[in-house]
């Protein structure tokens, strides 16, 4: 399936639950979030949010937008927990066009097919960041574009103790708060 049949699909369905993506090809369903993911998601969403809200930002967060990956663009539509750009909203737009950071939250549930993602989204060259949140713990994994235009080899680690740095939107926050109304809130 490409990724237009998908998009027809996908509207013609009404976008109910489940979830699709799609992948190289195949259309893949998304398994419905956890609270935990649900709440880290959602506080994310608002801190990034707020933080866009300041004058003169053009860049705005979005839950669970449409990516096209730079590879087998025609045959991949995938979906991360959040996506940050700084292009201006067109009507009938689907995929969000020029991500600069894409954010996964990382459950047990969905572990292969978040990496699967994570690999897909170093091929967009607007990418700049890419950070994986754990759900049953409180880390992240950063990956930041290299001024060469490189991946690192290996992700950063980020822990419960130190701040989450979106070194492409100039927000710092403690990893704690992402957790905030969670049962692993300290």
């Amino acid at each position: 399936m490409t990724v237009d049949e998908f998009i027809a699909w996908d509207t013609a369905r009404g976008r109910k639950h489940p979830k699709f993506q799609l992948f190289d090809g195949e259309v893949r369903a998304m398994s419905p979030a956890s609270n935990t993911h649900g709440t880290i998601q959602a506080t994310l969403a608002r801190e990034i949010g707020m933080h866009l809200k300041a004058p003169g930002s053009k860049c705005k967060v979005l839950t669970e937008p449409a990516i096209e990956t730079r590879i087998r663009a025609k045959v991949n539509l995938r979906i991360p927990d959040l996506g940050v750009n700084c292009t201006p909203d067109r009507e009938g737009q689907i995929a969000l066009p020029e991500p600069i950071l894409l954010i996964e939250i990382l459950s047990p549930s969905n572990q292969k097919d978040t990496w699967d993602n994570v690999w897909a989204y170093t091929t967009i060259p607007s990418v700049r960041e890419i950070v994986i949140v754990q759900s049953t713990r409180i880390e992240a994994l950063v990956l930041r574009r290299q001024a060469d235009g490189a991946w690192p080899a290996d992700p950063d680690t980020i822990d419960a103790g130190a701040e989450l740095v979106f070194a492409s939107i100039d927000l710092n926050l403690p990893l704690v708060s992402a957790y905030a109304k969670t049962h692993l809130a300290p």
